[in-house]
């Protein structure tokens, strides 16, 4: 179910237009796009990287500047610790290149997915000391890892964090009687996430890939080594990467830095994306967000998911072209079977939903114990999309339950799970999506001593007797989330925000050519919405090597003939057609007959085909 919404927010839209050679139309989408005064539009029509945040407004980051410079004029050995997804691998190869540069002694090590699982572990720890690392340096990882950082210090390692997750909190009750959030910080020599409360960087939405770029920046500012200034190019390239495979959101600095980013991507000499690219049949020269998003960082994460993420790294850091190609075509095979092991893993999710009514469900918690552990996390996804609901997929893994969440806008997931953590050995994340393994029930304890996600042990292995009670924790877990839960019927309904009402006849040429100014698109900076009452609906044709989108002919109101084009489901298409106008409707459009009345909303561009560039429709929505 749709709720649509048009934006109505105010402004001097023809000072805007005047002032910056625009239309109303495009002033009005940009104060959509929570711009109010006339710097911040300059600063998003024209920024530049010297827009961009200092890294010394970041907390701590004065500090690990000094031990890092100091560590790589004595000889330090540091290891780098990432993590297995994009954001990780890519945060990994720039602090690596970047304190090689500086002319330190490092390596780098990223976790196994399923043996070690997410960030610093005990482990980790113990292969540190055993390899004679003396100092570790985190990236995408390590706020929460209080206990491991305890764990090195007592071996003298010496750790930095750089992160950029949610810090671990608990809650405390004041002399006055008001329940308090303290933070738990890891006891690292220095500790750099933006979202520390007495951080004073200005953005803190930024990723963890993002968050390194800046330490190396300062290493450069501080040391002036020419050499550090030369890669700096090529390490904002990751953090450009980073920034859209996390989903960050594209606001502020995240939209300057992913713009001169792949403003150097499509001119790139790393060997691992120019091979990655090929495989995959991409042009350099025009790589856009969607490529990043949805082929370039699926492939580099399809090695963590069902693999190690280490060969990713390693493509990264090829030498030769050769060797690159080999890499990649590893990568792309790899993430080709990930797409079908996902798409049965949907399908099985979307069968128990409708077996057990879970849609009635505020939260879903969807068991699937034969699904990889890996893919839990796209799972969760996918369903969180089509229902709307914030989402958990839960798997067997090797030593017991452990899942992803993915969440919708008004429910913290991270702030939610904190509220049932008795049943997790170990948990993190953020407002939109999580990760867990749950505690076995020998391990569970009451909510009030149970760990946050800075203090949780590594869940134990399970024993017999506790694998044949899973499906009890389970359902345990779904109650007391859902009973906790304060979403209403309304945070359910799917939100379309309209930016401007606009028939289709006054989308020209010349407002698409406009509206490439406010690339580039993602979370955060959406691609502009349009929306059109009362188009007549004349005729269908289905397209694609599956028939799977269609283009239709419209008229609209003012009489004139349109091309829309859709890439939705066309089956619940057909279903709403059917049940708007009767039997015979969808047949009917396809067949040239019809004279249906739609309301559509829809977005525009440009679109080139077989030399021949036209304005063209595309329909996100109807009613």
């Amino acid at each position: 179910m749709e709720k649509w919404y048009v934006a109505a927010k105010r402004a001097d839209f023809d000072k805007w237009a005047a002032e910056f050679g625009i239309s109303p139309v495009l002033a009005r989408i940009l104060r959509n796009r929570d711009l109010t005064e006339e710097t911040e539009v300059k600063r998003f029509l024209q920024g530049t990287l010297e827009d961009c945040y200092s890294p010394w407004l970041m907390k701590d980051m004065d500090k690990a500047v000094g031990f890092l410079i100091e560590a790589a004029e004595g000889g330090t050995f540091i290891r780098v610790i990432g993590d297995y997804d994009v954001d990780g691998i890519c945060s990994t190869y720039i602090l690596i290149k970047g304190l090689q540069t500086l002319g330190a002694r490092v390596d780098g090590v990223i976790p196994h997915r399923i043996h070690d699982g997410y960030g610093l572990n005990d482990t980790l720890i113990e292969e540190a000391r055993l390899d004679g690392v003396e100092m570790i340096v985190t990236c995408d990882n390590g706020i929460a890892a209080a206990a491991q950082i305890e764990l090195a210090a007592s071996y003298g390692i010496r750790v930095i964090v750089t992160d950029h997750h949610e810090v671990p909190f608990r809650t405390e009750t004041d002399e006055e009687g008001n329940v308090v959030r303290r933070e738990i910080l890891p006891p690292a020599l220095a500790v750099i996430d933006p979202k520390q409360e007495q951080c004073g960087y200005p953005f803190p939405g930024i990723c963890g890939g993002v968050v390194a770029y800046k330490l190396i920046r300062a290493l450069w500012e501080r040391t002036g080594n020419p050499a550090l200034e030369e890669i700096l190019e090529e390490l904002l390239e990751f953090a450009a990467l980073s920034t859209v495979c996390d989903v960050m959101e594209l606001k502020d600095e995240n939209r300057i830095l992913v713009k001169e980013g792949l403003k150097r991507l499509r001119n790139s000499g790393n060997q691992g994306l120019r091979a990655l690219a090929e495989v995959n049949r991409l042009e350099m020269e025009a790589l856009n967000v969607y490529h990043l998003g949805f082929v370039i960082g699926p492939c580099l994460n399809a090695t963590g998911r069902l693999d190690t993420a280490r060969r990713a790294l390693e493509l990264l850091q090829s030498g030769t072209r050769t060797e690159a190609f080999t890499l990649a075509r590893e990568l792309k095979e790899m993430n080709d079977s990930r797409k079908s092991l996902t798409m049965k893993g949907v399908e099985e999710a979307e069968h128990q939903i409708e077996a057990r009514h879970m849609e009635e469900d505020k939260v879903m918690v969807i068991y699937l114990p034969s699904v990889h552990e890996s893919l839990a996390g796209i799972v969760a996804g996918r369903i969180r999309e089509r229902y709307n609901h914030p989402v958990f997929i839960l798997t067997r893994g090797e030593e017991g339950i452990k899942g992803s969440g993915r969440s919708i806008e008004g429910y913290h997931m991270y702030d939610a799970m904190t509220e049932v953590k008795q049943y997790f050995a170990k948990f993190g994340g953020h407002a939109m999506a999580a990760g867990l393994s749950m505690a076995a029930p020998s391990m569970a304890v009451p909510p009030d001593a149970a760990p946050s996600g800075a203090e949780a042990s590594m869940a134990m292995p399970w024993t017999a007797e506790e694998n044949g009670r899973e499906e009890e924790m389970v359902e345990a877990f779904r109650r007391e989330i859902n009973a906790r839960c304060r979403l209403t019927a309304e945070d359910f309904t799917v939100r379309v925000h309209i930016d401007v009402p606009m028939p289709l006849d006054y989308g020209t040429g010349e407002l698409a050519d406009e509206i490439n100014l406010l690339e580039p698109f993602g979370v955060g900076n959406p691609r502009p919405l349009f929306a059109q009452k009362d188009l007549l609906f004349l005729a269908g044709f289905k397209m694609g090597a599956n028939r799977n989108c269609a283009r239709y002919t419209v008229q609209t109101p003012a009489g004139n003939r349109r091309q829309l084009v859709y890439f939705g489901d066309l089956e619940k298409f057909g279903a709403f057609l059917e049940e708007k106008y009767g039997p015979g409707s969808e047949a009917a459009l396809y067949a040239g007959e019809s004279r249906m009345k739609l309301s559509v909303a829809y977005q525009m561009g440009k679109n080139t085909y077989r030399g021949k560039t036209e304005v063209q429709y595309i329909m996100q929505h109807y009613c």
